[in-house]
Formats: structure tokens, C-alpha cells, sequence
């Protein structure tokens, strides 16, 4: 792998749902790109997805009738997201879910996804692992992101990705020098 690709930073998917378990369907999605560009919208609902989640509502902020109201159509977003990731890997933390969702987004689109979903674990070192957590809570208080929505939970996961390896690096250093 040369230098150049191994500093780019992995793309980031994350997707908003209607609730936590059967017959919830993704309310939002949000991307975080390589380059760092990005993506987000909320999805107007099919019809047949009427199932909705009080409590999952809590956590992401967004009304039914905000998504009737301002989401996208379902086949305008698939064919988005396609255009902004068409031939790419993208990376979720909650790649089971994820992947669930967006599969009943371009089912109802009518549409073949035209990128890859992977688990973002698999980028992890052990090292990295480690310091996830940390790592993350101190991303959240630097960005400052008070909303837990598609796009910010994006950024937040690329942001970790970064900082986690410049953590282990400097672990790494510190041990090397003696300094640990």
C-alpha cells in the first residue's frame, strides 16, 4: 500500500433509524468522505414504514412529522449516495445495523448499492482498540457536537479514527524513549 493511500482517512457512514429492532426502518443517513466532504438527510418514510420508536426519538432529536415534512425522497438519497460513494468501502461502527438499514433504503429505491459497507473494527489496531473510548470522549468535547445525528456521529467516528492513531503513535514513542 503506498504512503499517500495509507494517510487517508477511511470514510465514514452513519444512519439514523426510526427505532432499535424489527420493522424500524433509517430516518437519516450521514457521510464523512476520505477527502472530508460530506453528506446528510433526513429520509422522508415509504408508506409501509409507519413503525416508530419513542425512545429512539429521544436519542436522535427527530420527529415522524419532521422527516414528512423536510426528508428526502427514499430514491433521491440512494442515488446520492451512490453519486458520493459509487466504487468506494465505507466504515460503520454499527455495521450490522447500518448495513440492515441502507438495504432497505435502495430496496425501496429500487436502486443496487453501488459501494461496500465494512465494519470499522476491522481498520483498529489492538492499540488503537485500546484507546477507542478515550479517545472518542475527548473527540465529542473538542468538537463540541451536541446532537446525536447521522452526520455528527460521522465525524466524530472519522475524528477518533485519526486521533486514536496519533495516540498510539505517540504511546508508541513515549515507550521507545522511555517515557512511559
Amino acid at each position: 500500500m503506498s504512503s499517500q493511500k495509507s494517510s487517508l482517512l477511511p470514510a465514514i457512514i452513519d444512519v439514523e433509524a426510526s427505532g432499535f429492532g424489527k420493522g424500524s426502518y433509517p430516518i437519516e443517513v450521514g457521510v464523512i468522505r476520505s477527502d472530508g466532504k460530506s453528506y446528510c438527510s433526513l429520509i422522508k418514510p415509504a408508506a409501509s414504514w409507519t413503525n416508530w420508536d419513542a425512545e429512539a426519538e429521544a436519542v436522535h432529536g427527530v420527529s415522524r412529522s419532521k422527516l414528512l415534512e423536510c426528508g428526502q425522497d427514499i430514491k433521491t438519497v440512494a442515488e446520492r449516495l451512490n453519486r458520493q460513494l459509487a466504487g468506494t468501502t465505507v466504515y460503520s461502527d454499527a455495521w450490522g445495523q447500518d448495513y440492515a438499514w441502507l438495504s432497505l433504503l435502495f430496496e425501496e429505491a429500487g436502486l443496487t448499492m453501488e459501494f461496500r459497507i465494512e465494519s470499522l473494527s476491522a481498520l483498529l489496531s489492538e492499540a488503537q482498540k485500546v484507546v477507542w473510548h478515550a479517545t472518542r470522549a475527548r473527540v465529542e468535547q473538542m468538537l463540541g457536537l451536541q446532537r446525536h445525528r447521522a452526520s455528527s456521529d460521522a465525524r466524530i467516528l472519522q475524528m477518533t479514527y485519526h486521533w486514536s492513531i496519533s495516540s498510539c503513535s505517540t504511546s508508541a514513542h513515549h515507550a521507545a524513549i522511555g517515557a512511559v
